[in-house]
């Protein structure tokens, strides 16, 4: 018995939700990287910084997540600036398309970003145009890693030196086998979008698929988890 109910109606503002949002989104660092939105001016004490201007439309990845500052943070610890400029990265779950920019920002050769959302497709690519990256250094496509063939074989061939998957925990798991085959020997994973409570569940499923875990960080109830092929 859950007691009486009422249906009520009301008519509310007919606001403009797809940008009133940008209001809560301000520029902010992570290490030597300075994130802002398009809309607002750069200033003259953030110009010696790495700039990444981002609009992320309506996919995921204003950068200001505690999962993507992971995903970035182990990105600059990770890519060495003397061998950068030979990396090739894929990013699964582009989103916004702002960890595939960093990696590019960072020095990467090349990245190949694919998520699920056709949507993410138009967000990557203005994104890409709007940080001045050369379109031959870069490529977007909608699909299904876990359970598309013709993509497992496309991107398991072992030719990316550097996967981030900053997606979620129980998309991660499943997903392991793929993310291994895609790595060159010795190449690095990245992974995060994982709540605490999932960090082992995602751990074992790593090691699991042939992975050597390097290290776990947190940030609030997230975590993030770097392997090795």
């Amino acid at each position: 018995d859950i007691g009486p109910a009422a249906i009520t109606k009301a008519q509310t503002e007919d606001a403009d939700w797809m940008n009133n949002w940008k209001q809560f989104f301000k520029s902010f660092t992570i290490g030597n990287i300075f994130i802002k939105p398009t809309w607002e001016p750069l200033m003259a004490e953030d110009k010696d910084k790495i700039l990444i201007e981002i609009d992320p439309g309506i996919s995921f990845g204003t950068g200001k997540h505690e999962t993507t500052q992971l995903c970035i943070r182990q990105m600059q610890k990770y890519m060495e600036p003397k061998q950068a400029d030979r990396l090739r990265v894929l990013d699964v779950g582009c989103g916004s398309g702002i960890l595939s920019i960093a990696a590019l920002k960072l020095g990467a050769a090349h990245v190949t970003g694919i998520d699920i959302d056709e949507n993410c497709m138009v967000s990557s690519t203005e994104n890409m145009r709007v940080n001045h990256l050369d379109d031959a250094c870069w490529h977007f496509y909608c699909g299904n890693l876990i359970e598309d063939e013709k993509i497992q074989q496309k991107e398991g061939r072992g030719e990316y030196d550097l996967v981030t998957a900053n997606i979620l925990a129980d998309v991660i798991i499943p997903m392991a086998p793929q993310l291994f085959k895609c790595l060159k020997q010795g190449g690095i994973l990245i992974t995060s979008g994982i709540i605490d409570f999932k960090e082992q569940e995602v751990h074992k499923a790593l090691e699991q698929a042939g992975f050597e875990v390097l290290e776990t960080n947190v940030d609030g109830e997230w975590v993030n988890i770097t392997a090795k092929k």
